[in-house]
Formats: C-alpha cells, sequence, structure tokens
C-alpha cells in the first residue's frame, strides 16, 4: 500500500511536527485553542487570565484566552526600540453546528438537526466520517464547568442514491436544513446530549466535523491534505515560531475566532481583544499613553490567513502574471480594494525580512473579474491601526471539509515568521530601516 495512506503518522514525525501534531486532532477552535496552550506551556509560558490582574514583565513569556477559543500569545524581548510584531491568524473553520434537541427521528433511524457554521463547500460533507466535537458546558454543585469535548463515535450524511435525485449529477443544490442532517443512530436515545460525561449537561456548542486524519499524498508524498488547513496551519505556525525566537520587541501570536462568520464576536479580530492586551502590557512595563501610541506606529500586523493556489484543472480562475503555486513559498496577497491589507511598503519590508532569511516569497492578486475574499487583517486594523501585510500559504479546495497543500510549505511558514519575530526594523519618515 501507499506510504501515503499507512505511513502519515511517519511522515509527519519526519516533517514540521509541532505544527503537523497540532492539527491532527483540532476539530473546532476549541480544540485548537488548548493544542496551542499546551505547547505554550511546555515552552515555558505562563497563562494570564483576563478577570483577573494580568502582570507583564520584561523578559516575560505569556498567553490568555478568550472563550475557550482565541487565544493571544506574548513574548517579550528587548524593548530599547518599542514596537508590536504581530502575528494574527484564525482558529475556525466551516462546519455544521448542532442546535439544542438535535435528534430528529424518521421511522425507525435518528439524525441529527445542525446549522452551517461559515461558507463551506456543503457537498464535501456528505459520505465522509464526521466527528461530533466542541464545548459541553456541565452542571457542578453551583459551578458551570466548560469542557472540550469529542464524541467517540463517527457519524455520516448520506447522499440519496443517483437512482432516486438524478439532479445530483447536474449541479444539485443541497437544501441547508434537510440534506445536512448527520445520521444518528437505530432507535436513537434522544437524551444523549444530555448527558455526554455522565454528568448533567446544561450547555453546548458542538459542531459536525470532517474526522479524516490528515496524510500524505502525491507520488512522492509532497502534498499535505487535511481538513481545517485553512487556517490551521498559520495558526500553529505562528505558535512554533514564537516559541523558537529570540525576539526583538514585543512578539504576538493573535489566534482569533469566528473569521468565518465576520469576527463580530468577543472572540474574533473585531474584538477589543488584542488591543485590549496590548494596553496591558504597555502598562505593566511603565509606558504612558504616548508610549503606546508610538509603539503601534513603529509596529507591524501579519495578517496570516491562507491563500488559492493555481488549481490544475482550472488554471484559467488565476490572474495571468501574479497567481500562487504550491511548493512557492509564502504567498503575499494584494487587493486594490483592500480586502487584502498589504500596500507597497509593507509588502516590501516584509518581503525582504523574508529575503534576508532565505524564505520564497510569491504575490498573489485575484483575476480582476471574480469575486475577492477577505481575512481578519482588515477588520483587526479597524481596531488598531498600524502597518500591516497579509500572507499565507498556497493551497487548493479552501472550504472543503478536506484540503490541500505542499507539505514542505509549512516550514517556510514557520522559518519565515521566525525571520519577522526576529528582525530589527526602525521606522523613519519614509519607510523602514531594516538592521
Amino acid at each position: 500500500m501507499s506510504a501515503s495512506l499507512v505511513g502519515s503518522e511517519m511522515c509527519i514525525r519526519d516533517r514540521n511536527k509541532i505544527v503537523y501534531d497540532a492539527m491532527s486532532d483540532a476539530y473546532t477552535a476549541y480544540h485548537a485553542a488548548d493544542n496551542a496552550a499546551a505547547i505554550l506551556v511546555k515552552n515555558g509560558y505562563k497563562e494570564l487570565f483576563e478577570h483577573e490582574d494580568m502582570k507583564f514583565e520584561r523578559g516575560g513569556k505569556y498567553f490568555i484566552r478568550r472563550g475557550g477559543s482565541a487565544l493571544i500569545a506574548v513574548n517579550i524581548g528587548d524593548i530599547s526600540y518599542y514596537n508590536y510584531k504581530i502575528v494574527a491568524s484564525h482558529l475556525d473553520s466551516p462546519a455544521l453546528k448542532l442546535k439544542y434537541s438535535p435528534v430528529v427521528k424518521t421511522g425507525n433511524m435518528g439524525k441529527l438537526n445542525v446549522e452551517t457554521y461559515g461558507g463551506g463547500i456543503i457537498s464535501t460533507f456528505l459520505d465522509v466520517p464526521l466527528s461530533i466535537a466542541g464545548k459541553i458546558y456541565v452542571k457542578r454543585n453551583n459551578e458551570i464547568a466548560a469542557l472540550t469535548y469529542p464524541d467517540p463515535h463517527v457519524y455520516v450524511i448520506p447522499n440519496v442514491a443517483i437512482h432516486m435525485n438524478r439532479a445530483l449529477g447536474d449541479g444539485y443544490k443541497y437544501n441547508l436544513q434537510t440534506d445536512l442532517m448527520p445520521l444518528f443512530g437505530l432507535n436513537a436515545d434522544e437524551n444523549y446530549f444530555n448527558v455526554l460525561t455522565g454528568e448533567e449537561t446544561v450547555g453546548y456548542d458542538l459542531f459536525a466535523v470532517r474526522a479524516t486524519k490528515p496524510f500524505f499524498a502525491g507520488v512522492h508524498d509532497e502534498f499535505y491534505c487535511a481538513p481545517r488547513i485553512d487556517n490551521q496551519v498559520c495558526a500553529f505556525s505562528s505558535i512554533a515560531a514564537l516559541t523558537e525566537s529570540n525576539v526583538r520587541g514585543v512578539a504576538v501570536a493573535f489566534l482569533a475566532d469566528n473569521e468565518e462568520i465576520g469576527s463580530k464576536t468577543a472572540e474574533g479580530a473585531d474584538s477589543d481583544f488584542l488591543k485590549k492586551t496590548l494596553k496591558a502590557i504597555n502598562k505593566s512595563l511603565g509606558m504612558d499613553r504616548t508610549a503606546f501610541d508610538k509603539a503601534v506606529a513603529r509596529s507591524l500586523m501579519v495578517s496570516a490567513d491562507n491563500a488559492h493556489a493555481t488549481h490544475p484543472n482550472q488554471p484559467q480562475l488565476s490572474d495571468p502574471t501574479n497567481s500562487s503555486v504550491m511548493g512557492g513559498g509564502i504567498v503575499i496577497k494584494h487587493h486594490a480594494n483592500k480586502n487584502y491589507t498589504t500596500d507597497g511598503l509593507s509588502s516590501a519590508l516584509f518581503e525582504q525580512i523574508m529575503k534576508a532569511a532565505g524564505v520564497k516569497t510569491q504575490h498573489f492578486f485575484m483575476r480582476s473579474d471574480l469575486r475577492c475574499g477577505s481575512t481578519l487583517g482588515a477588520i483587526s486594523l479597524s481596531q488598531l491601526a498600524l502597518k500591516s501585510v497579509d500572507i499565507g500559504l498556497a493551497q487548493l479546495a479552501m472550504h472543503s471539509s478536506l484540503e490541500t497543500m505542499c507539505a514542505d510549505d509549512t516550514d517556510a511558514m514557520v522559518n519565515g515568521l521566525k525571520a519577522f519575530y526576529e528582525a530589527h526594523f526602525e521606522r523613519t519618515e519614509s519607510g523602514y530601516k531594516l538592521q
């Protein structure tokens, strides 16, 4: 049998272990935030809590979680030149979210009532293994406790046979209410979701997500195929880079939630989470408001969210002169109407940092006659105005329940973000000075 099918665990160990191990069971943003926190604790980072006094010290390493699904990690290095180096990414991906009282009966079969989260490619959630995962909330005496939960069972949404629905071969449009119910079981227990851990369940945020384990594909195992590549590969790469860096200034990895639904939540990029944390750092370092404003003006945000690779079966969908390819290194993303935050100056600064570190870069523009997606970068800037550049890794099948990228590109992302965290650049009247 192919090594890409039976040897994927060996391949993961041989490649970027931190990133790929973290992705292997990060079923939801909650699981991803837990995995990121575990990496940080292992590397000497201390957890702080927003509902308590947050104290940051020079040379300290910290992280803060919000809502169980968003996280900010901070490494305070040499601040003789005081600025922030921020990498912002997101942990959520399209999925199917369970409603309350989810079991619906049809004859002797139970199915699960769900609604769509984000803009996924709906057909890719049918006839594939699914897991139920997320947060459950249990009552313990007078406390409501939040637990990260992976259901031990596998579920499936069966397609209707083509003999009964000939439209399936002609661009059938799935009904989001009736066609997407995972098959729960025969003579199913309607109270299953009320006692998930042997304790009284008083609430939950549970999702049906692709359960397929990551694997390598291609004649040389050069492709990495996994659920939720967008955007966990960038998020975990930022954590890996942060833990390996000898940072200059204040290095920050912001792992947000809810990018797929607009970021307008307490855990999203359009919240005060990042700004509040930076202000708490500034105060702990004994700096005043003027020092904070100066530091922000000297700073750079890297909005790290994956990019579209030229599709081998549909190459005409890519821009004729600025398309990106898998294996081509970090993609710098541009858009005239600022769906991406990159401008000529931020692009040049980032590209020069990458060039000095020996990391390959390429540029992406959307075809002018196609609608362009957006990232959390522009939304973050509505809360904190600073220079920013949008980057990512080139991938295929974005928003499918199973996505594909070049396995070696992860190394480029980790190395590139490490170079960014360690770079020393100063703001000048006309641009930036690199040292």
